[in-house]
């Protein structure tokens, strides 16, 4: 790397900062991301963003006061949380109406993902307030884009219950979803919530994310059972995310397919059948219209 580059770089980054702290705030509720472990995550706008609001809530003023120390900003926060939330948030939207700027953070990551926030939303939108989202980092997306699985199609489940029975009941739920499904959780439970999941999802391939970003990052995969034993033996510690990859697609038949598109086939051409089958059933387009074509040719279709 040529030795000038990193110094251009830094300039550059300057010069973008300088230009977000030097506009004015619009008014509305900033959802704004911030790191789940590396304070080298955080965006441009996000620290533009911190700088500038009116207000600022936080989850805890105490760990987000050192996020803004990191960053030499010397502000207040407010506290908003699961516990104040119902007092908070008329002031919040009083504060929306006044015309000022408010910035939401949650401890780590992005706002609302399994933290306070959903109602504030929904009640600055319907007052007619702006709400604007600043991306950035997410211990879900990041958990998921290492993990190793599919990243097509995935449900967020957030914490599973702390009981057995209603943890494998909420399991239950969830294990026809065609889908990576993906849960917090916290590390005393870790064990036996692997336990529960080979139980109930048998086997699948899986994995388990934690500290992630942060000096003991950590990501290992198998199946639940595998998971389960080196839990119970070498409890993990941590913010911990948990992924279990989808259910086998049953085996779809010609026989299936044909009886999928015969009726299509009268209603629509052999192309536009073929589409609609396959998105229903999950097969390969290309299939459906071989057999669409077979169809016509017996006269069937």
């Amino acid at each position: 790397m040529p030795e000038a580059m990193p110094s251009a770089v830094a300039r550059r980054a300057a010069q973008e900062i300088e230009g977000l702290l030097a506009q004015p705030l619009p008014p509305g509720l900033y959802l704004v991301a911030t790191p789940i472990g590396n304070l080298g995550d955080i965006t441009l706008r996000a620290l533009a963003a911190l700088a500038r609001a009116d207000v600022l809530y936080c989850e805890d003023t105490r760990h987000s006061g050192t996020l803004l120390a990191h960053f030499s900003m010397a502000r207040g926060l407010r506290p908003y949380h699961e516990h104040n939330a119902r007092r908070e948030r008329p002031r919040i939207l009083a504060q929306l109406t006044q015309g000022k700027a408010v910035a939401l953070i949650s401890d780590a990551g992005t706002p609302l993902v399994s933290d306070p926030g959903y109602k504030l939303v929904r009640d600055a939108l319907a007052a007619g307030h702006p709400v604007i989202s600043l991306p950035g980092p997410s211990a879900l997306l990041a958990a998921l884009t290492t993990a190793g699985l599919a990243t097509d199609t995935f449900l967020f489940a957030g914490f599973l219950p702390a009981r057995q029975a209603a943890r494998r009941a909420r399991l239950a739920e969830l294990r026809t979803v065609p889908a990576t499904l993906v849960f917090f959780e916290a590390p005393p439970r870790l064990a036996d919530c692997l336990g529960d999941i080979e139980a109930v999802l048998s086997q699948r391939q899986a994995a388990v994310a934690r500290e992630l970003t942060k000096l003991h990052e950590e990501v290992r995969r198998g199946t639940p059972a595998e998971l389960a034993r080196w839990a119970a033996g070498t409890p993990p510690r941590g913010e911990i995310v948990v992924l279990v990859g989808p259910p086998a697609a049953a085996a779809v038949t010609d026989e299936a397919i044909a009886a999928k598109l015969t009726p299509m086939l009268t209603e629509m051409s052999l192309s536009d059948a073929a589409r609609a089958a396959a998105d229903e059933l999950g097969v390969a387009k290309a299939r459906a219209y071989d057999i669409g074509i077979a169809l016509k040719r017996s006269g069937g279709g």
